[in-house]
């Protein structure tokens, strides 16, 4: 029997109903990796803060670094290029006649989703949010690829007071392109998802299902552009980020190192060269610039209310203590726009606004990524490192340490399949299955070493790297479709510089070309710019 195979036979030992445990998995847009409190923020943050000091926090997890890319890996456990989402959704575009499969920008029949394995093993599944997987084929929305219930944005950013032309709301394959409030603040998207979670919950709990367990996804489009918030939170945070980027970089980097997230020995990368000194910018830059960083703010305290709701949603239903809630985001800060950012965060609230406006710019990103450098898209830390949080009062024990392990997207599929008692599949629909190479993060719930045999791996638009052990080595440009360029990879030992800051690959040629050559194994079977590559148009 093939090892993965052998693993999940292993995990499907038959669980009662009662001692397979919901799972919630909340994931966040765009969110850099020291925004929260437990992360070293200042953000308002208290539910988000709750669940890091009763749960496990990590301090490596590892996303795809990018918004798709990264659902593709959470929901299937593969490699975003074997799911069929190569960089982004929509790929098969008019420049380019013929795509391969890995790059189709859709997810494929390869793959199965969590929604689909939990099914198989008896749990309710519900969806609430970004999908972010598909295009027009209806056949990959989330109803059809396993989740009983859906409300959100098929698509990627939306207005988030009133979503507009292709990214407009849906329940579940209904368009929704008018959505509605129903409490008596205006419609907004951070609220409607939570809202239909929440009532997904409800029903289920007074349904004739309700001895099922289930599994919920909330994916929120907060904080990604446009960097819109209410009323309330923006008049909470204006004038708190008078202080600017300089110095927020500083106090988020002493709280890190007090709570032990950071070690004493690492260094605080530079600020971003492409970054103004904040002392340089006259009173009015500063003024606009505070204020979209207020904006940002905000839309996080609103995330964390929300979740403060679904909390008391499942204590209500009597779910909490056996709920396994994890918390984190997409992929790094995002730097798209502009150094400074743009627009105004209340003018730009108006509806059609240009899906940018307002938006925080690289500057801020800098300070969201502290302590590290570089930004969403990039395989850097401060791309692909996210804060990630598991909370499970039945299982994980209150007050443990940071866990410094480091695990990954794909390790999700495999903790989900040992929690529910399921099985991996080797077809589905008639289809064969592509199979994990993850591990369950279970052993981690209970205070053990993961025990991972196998590096991590991660590649986006041209961006990679391969991590084992301590050791990473990492790159800007180093696979385009002519062939992997390996004078372009940087060597890190992360326990002693974490911030990546000293390159050791011309001291250590042996290892850059040990690491290589692991990285170019994997992407050989991962699809990583296959043989056929996109034939453009004459």
């Amino acid at each position: 029997m093939k090892p993965f195979l052998l693993l999940c036979a292993l995990f499907a030992t038959p669980l009662t109903a009662a001692e397979k445990p919901n799972v919630v998995l909340i994931m966040v847009d765009d969110m850099g990796y020291s925004d929260i409190r437990p992360y070293g923020g200042e953000i308002d943050t208290p539910n988000i803060d709750a669940l890091a000091k009763n749960g496990l926090r990590f301090t490596q997890f590892y996303n795809s670094a990018r918004c798709c890319p990264t659902r593709a890996t959470l929901m299937t456990g593969l490699a975003p290029h074997q799911a069929g989402i190569g960089h982004m959704t929509g790929e098969e575009s008019a420049d380019n006649k013929e795509v391969p499969p890995a790059y189709a920008g859709n997810i494929n029949d390869s793959c199965v989703t969590l929604a689909q394995v939990a099914r198989s093993a008896g749990y309710a599944t519900f969806m609430a949010g970004k999908w972010h997987l598909s295009g027009k084929d209806q056949g990959d929305w989330p109803l059809q690829r396993g989740f009983d219930r859906y409300y959100g944005c098929l698509a990627g950013a939306t207005h988030f007071f009133e979503p507009y032309g292709a990214r407009i709301m849906y329940d579940g394959n209904t368009p929704d392109p008018a959505p509605k409030s129903t409490t008596d603040r205006p419609f907004y998207t951070t609220d409607a998802f939570a809202d239909h979670a929440r009532a997904f919950i409800d029903g289920h709990a007074a349904g004739v299902g309700r001895n099922r367990p289930f599994f919920l996804y909330l994916a929120f489009t907060a904080p990604h552009w446009p960097h819109h918030a209410h009323d309330q939170e923006l008049e909470k945070y204006r004038g708190k980020y008078a202080m600017g980027w300089d110095k927020l970089r500083e106090q988020r980097f002493a709280r890190q190192k007090a709570s032990g997230l950071v070690p004493a020995s690492w260094q605080l990368s530079p600020r971003d060269p492409e970054v103004p000194a904040w002392d340089s910018l006259d009173a009015e830059q500063q003024a606009a610039c505070a204020d979209r960083m207020a904006a940002y703010a905000g839309m996080i305290d609103r995330v964390d209310q929300k979740i403060g709701d679904l909390v008391a949603t499942l204590k209500k239903n009597n779910a909490f203590e056996n709920t396994l809630i994890l918390f984190l985001s997409d992929n790094g800060a995002c730097a798209e726009g502009s150094i400074l950012g743009k627009g105004d965060p209340v003018k730009d609230r108006a509806p059609r606004t240009d899906l940018m406006l307002p938006s925080y710019g690289q500057s801020w990103a800098n300070a969201s990524a502290t302590p590290y450098r570089l930004y969403k898209h990039f395989a850097h830390e401060g791309g692909a490192n996210t804060p990630f949080i598991a909370h499970w009062p039945a299982r994980i024990k209150a007050g443990r340490d940071w866990f410094r392990e480091p695990a990954q997207l794909i390790d999700i599929m495999p903790t989900l399949i040992d929690l529910a008692g399921a099985s991996y599949p080797e077809e589905f629909q008639g289809h064969k299955v592509t199979p994990i190479e993850g591990i369950p993060l279970t052993s981690a719930f209970d205070g053990k070493p993961l025990g991972r045999k196998q590096p991590i791996f991660i590649e986006h638009e041209n961006n990679a790297f391969v991590r084992d052990g301590d050791w990473k080595l990492v790159g800007r440009g180093v696979t385009p479709p002519r062939g992997l360029q390996k004078d372009k990879w940087e060597l890190y030992h992360l326990s002693e510089d974490g911030t990546e800051l000293h390159d050791l690959a011309k001291e250590q040629p042996g290892k850059v070309a040990a690491l290589s050559a692991q990285w170019e194994a994997w992407a050989e079977r991962s699809d990583i710019y296959p043989k056929t590559t996109p034939k453009k148009n004459p």
